[in-house]
This record gives C-alpha cells, sequence and structure tokens, in this order.
C-alpha cells in the first residue's frame, strides 16, 4: 500500500467516526411523514385508531383485510344462484392520505355497493370514476395558516368546530347531484363553507366520501378534542361487517435485504454509502491505466419481426385459412386465461359474463366471438377468406 493510498483511507475512517458521532449526539426530529399506517407512532401514522378501533367501531363486525378489494370480494360474488348478488353483506372502509385502492379494485367496489352495501373512504383524491358515475368533481383551494375548521351538518349533533391546523389540506366537493347527494359535513378556510363530507346513492348502495384523513391520525386523535369529530364521523358507518382494508398500511411491507437494519438506521446507512463511494474511487484511479482495450462487439440483429412476417406469408399465399383461424382462435383464449384469470374449457354464459365483467368490452361483441369460435369447433370444414376476416375482426375488438 503506497503513502498516497494510506492517506485516502485514514482520511476515510476519520470522517466515517465523525458522521456517526455527530449523529449519534443530535436531537431525533420528528418524522412528520404521512404514511397513514396502522403500526407507525409518528404524527400522521394510525397507531391510535387501530388500537382504538374496536370501541369506535364498536357497533360493527370488524375486519381488516390485507388484499385488495378484488382479491377479496370477486371469490365471494356467488354466480350460481338466480339472483346473483355477494355471499356476504356490509361496508367497504378505506383511509389514506391519497386514494389508493387499484382500479380493479375500485371496479369491484362499485359492483359491491351497487348490490346494496356501504363504502366509507377517506381521502384526499378519488379517481376519475367517482366523478362520471356519482356526479361529484373536487376542488383544491389554499389552506390558511389558521388551519380549517371541521363540522357536521347534522343539527342533532353539537355545531362544534374543530380546527385542523397541520396536516389538513382545503380539498373539498365543489359539484354535487344536489337532488341525490345528502352533504353531511362541512370545512371552514378563511370564513369560506366548503363540503367535505357526502352521501352517495349508487343503485342499491351508498357511498360516504370524506375529504380531511388527516382526522384519523395520531396527532389529531391525540390533541384537545378532535377525538369527538373522528367518533362523530365514525358513527355515520352503518352497523354491520365492517371490511377495513389496509393493504401496504398494516407494517407488512418490510425489505428482504440483508441490509435492511443497516439502511434502517442513518449513522449506518451513511457509512455503508461513503464506504462504496470511496471504494468506488479507489477502483476508478486504479483502473485509469490498467483497463484493456474494449473490442466494438456489433449487436445481434433482432429478425424476430421479419420471421413472424414470412410465416404469416407463408400461410396467406397458401391459403391455409383454416390453419390461421385456428391459431387465432388458440391465441385469444390463451390470452383470456393469463391476463384475466378466466377459465376458457367452457365458452357458455358464465364465460361471456365474466369476461365482459373484466374487460369491460361489449357483452354483444363478445357473445359473436363465442358463437364463431364455437362455429369453427363444430363444423370443422375448410374455411374461406371471408371467414377469417370475420373472425379475425371479432376477436380484435375484445383483445384491442
Amino acid at each position: 500500500m503506497n503513502q498516497t493510498l494510506k492517506i485516502y483511507v485514514v482520511f476515510l475512517v476519520m470522517l466515517l467516526v465523525a458522521i456517526v458521532y455527530i449523529d449519534a449526539v443530535r436531537p431525533r426530529p420528528i418524522n412528520w411523514s404521512p404514511t397513514y399506517d396502522l403500526k407507525d407512532k409518528i404524527p400522521f401514522g394510525m397507531y391510535v385508531f387501530d388500537n382504538d378501533s374496536k370501541t369506535l367501531l364498536k357497533k360493527n363486525a370488524l375486519q381488516k383485510i390485507t388484499k385488495t378489494a378484488y382479491e377479496f370480494f370477486e371469490p365471494l360474488f356467488n354466480y350460481d344462484t338466480l339472483v346473483k348478488t355477494y355471499k356476504v353483506k356490509g361496508t367497504v372502509l378505506a383511509v389514506s392520505e391519497y386514494y389508493a385502492l387499484d382500479k380493479q379494485s375500485t371496479d369491484e367496489i362499485f359492483y359491491f355497493v351497487g348490490h346494496g352495501n356501504t363504502a366509507f373512504i377517506s381521502a384526499k383524491n378519488f379517481p376519475k370514476v367517482f366523478e362520471d358515475s356519482l356526479k361529484i368533481t373536487i376542488n383544491t383551494a389554499l389552506t390558511s395558516e389558521k388551519g380549517i375548521d371541521l363540522f357536521f351538518s347534522n343539527k342533532n349533533l353539537k355545531q362544534t368546530k374543530y380546527n385542523f391546523n397541520l396536516g389538513a389540506s382545503s380539498v373539498y366537493f365543489n359539484s354535487l347531484d344536489t337532488l341525490n347527494t345528502t352533504v353531511l359535513g362541512y370545512q371552514e378556510v378563511d370564513k369560506m363553507k366548503q363540503v367535505n363530507f357526502v352521501k352517495v346513492p349508487y343503485r342499491k348502495g351508498f357511498f360516504y366520501l370524506h375529504t380531511q384523513p388527516v382526522c384519523f391520525t395520531n396527532y389529531n386523535l391525540l390533541k384537545d378534542n378532535h377525538y369527538k369529530y373522528t367518533e362523530n364521523l365514525t358513527s355515520y358507518i352503518p352497523k354491520g361487517n365492517l371490511y377495513w382494508f389496509v393493504k401496504d398500511q398494516n407494517g407488512e411491507l418490510k425489505s428482504s435485504s440483508p441490509l435492511r437494519f443497516v439502511l434502517s438506521q442513518s449513522a449506518l446507512k451513511w457509512a455503508w454509502y461513503l464506504s462504496l463511494l470511496g471504494l468506488l474511487i479507489f477502483m476508478i484511479f486504479n483502473a485509469k491505466r490498467r483497463q484493456r482495450v474494449v473490442p466494438i462487439l456489433n449487436p445481434l440483429q433482432n429478425t424476430t419481426l421479419d420471421f413472424t412476417k414470412t410465416i404469416g406469408n407463408l400461410y396467406y399465399q397458401e391459403g391455409d385459412h383454416q390453419n390461421i383461424i385456428d391459431k387465432k382462435i388458440i391465441y385469444f383464449l390463451e390470452k383470456i386465461r393469463n391476463v384475466y384469470l378466466i377459465d376458457t374449457t367452457v365458452l357458455d354464459e358464465n364465460f361471456i359474463k365474466k369476461v365482459h365483467q373484466k374487460t369491460g368490452k361489449s357483452i354483444v361483441d363478445i357473445e359473436n366471438v363465442v358463437r364463431l369460435i364455437k362455429n369453427q369447433q363444430k363444423n370443422y370444414m375448410l374455411s374461406i377468406e371471408e371467414d377469417l376476416i370475420e373472425i379475425n375482426n371479432a376477436i380484435e375488438k375484445i383483445t384491442n
């Protein structure tokens, strides 16, 4: 080891020691991240609400769900009965800073509510499907330094205004279907009254939408009398089964890396990063004079497209339309199985309804494809070009 390298090593060691010491003696800052995690005791976690949920929601049979709404409800739908409906009844509960449910789960919740159930969702935003289906629009304004006053429209509740000065945003419903929507709560920002809590009917059920999820966090449940606002808010949840969806909020997401403990500690994390940086600098200076000339290798050409065109032209020129039709049907059914997870063994009414629900395509187009496939399977004979064009156009309407 030469003298210059020794100096580098000593310098890095001293720097690491200094960083570790400074980090160890400094006071830990408060983490104000809005995680809404049930295990977090930081201000904007939901540890307090999780522990008090049995008291706040004592009228409900509470069940915490760590799956997506689609994974939970889809197997509970009864396709066998004459009147197809869900095997369970109750209310969906979802609380997060920003709406966190995926599209398939959102569609499943709308379907669940449409069958006579309820959804209670508190978030600072809602996807477009809510605006289109429930005829609502959401707007955001500047938040005052004095905070936001929250209160209810129900005269039976005390008309107390609860001031939320941290974490609340001026998100509100600025357009509603006034004939069907019931306003349940308001917020006041600089003496401007805004709607923040509504009840909206959807088919046979109801949506309760709330734009201030911050009232469920640790900081606000323990501050002054804010817990009373949350008590009154949750009192609107109907009695019965309550399915609380807490996927990604239940502390279940943990790194599988062997360095997870090192990276979870600030001092060790920076020591690790600086070690990697020092090693990288050492490699750069030592490899500068020793690296051999790297030969230029031309990349292999991708001939997949040309091969596909050649095979396609061969089938077309040979006039083997039946073979092409068979392969189109095989590819279509394979895509239905792999992408939408639907069994293609029997192409019956149940199959048609499942494809319609999961693809959103016209049920008439799906029935047309099934009819053409059955005709091909039943009357296997030499097909003409018009048959190929017809079944190809029908399949493309579903897959595109």
